[in-house]
């Protein structure tokens, strides 16, 4: 069976420059939900004014009209979720700074009974609770993830944001692109490239996923039409009423 390529070099040259690099930021996350939501809210619009059997006119109207607000909604909820990351962080280590100004032995302990429950013990013990408390930052930053579970880089809420957005727009256009140059069997078109559209966000979200790229982007298509697929119906009933 062939090798995998690795990621990255592992020479200590290598090693050395991409420590001093430190860790990046993703907001992967951001354009991934941005990108099905958009795809998804939009093309549920367009299934279900088509259900109603409503005209081209309604469907871009009601269409552009969702884009730009559930658009900026997404995003304006996304940035107060990441800012309420960075304040929980923000908060969470002026308590361990009080706390280590405060009970400096008592904090002391905490670090030595996490690095025992690591492994640990005696001599090598003691040597690494001492070398990690002599620094105050160094000491503050292990407590933070070893007890909170958080870690240094924090998120852009604006970068978190404009990501959101940017993908949303971007996605949630396609559903909408047959009904702007008036394509014939425009619900067959649209349909058709909301379908590649989540299969092309699924297939990109494998790089960092188990999944092979085409399951992961049939999982994400099957997925996003699922639910275009019950607004068509919902808006067929209606129509009947």
């Amino acid at each position: 069976m062939p090798q995998q390529p690795l990621e990255h070099g592992h020479s200590r040259e290598q090693i050395r420059a991409r420590l001093a690099r430190g860790p990046q930021v993703s907001y992967l996350r951001d354009l991934v939900f941005g990108g099905i939501d958009g795809a998804v809210t939009t093309f549920a619009i367009v299934a279900g004014v088509v259900g109603a059997d409503l005209s081209p006119r309604i469907v871009l109207i009601l269409g552009v009209a969702n884009l730009l607000a559930d658009g900026f909604s997404m995003a304006a909820a996304n940035y107060s979720s990441t800012r309420t990351e960075v304040d929980e962080y923000a908060h969470l280590r002026a308590m361990e700074e009080r706390h280590i100004e405060a009970v400096p032995d008592g904090e002391r302990e905490e670090v030595r009974q996490i690095l025992h429950a690591k492994g640990f013990q005696g001599s090598g013990l003691k040597q690494a609770v001492q070398t990690i408390t002599g620094d105050r930052d160094r000491w503050i930053d292990v407590m933070m993830a070893e007890e909170h579970g958080l870690q240094p880089v924090q998120r852009s809420p604006m970068k978190a944001a404009g990501a959101t957005f940017a993908a949303f727009i971007l996605c949630g256009s396609v559903p909408l692109i047959p009904y702007v140059f008036g394509l014939e069997a425009s619900i067959a078109a649209s349909t058709a490239l909301t379908g590649i559209t989540f299969f092309v966000i699924g297939s990109v979200r494998s790089r960092w996923s188990p999944l092979t790229w085409w399951r992961a982007g049939a999982n994400t298509a099957t997925i996003g039409l699922a639910a275009a697929a019950v607004a068509y119906i919902v808006g067929n009933l209606l129509a009947r009423l």
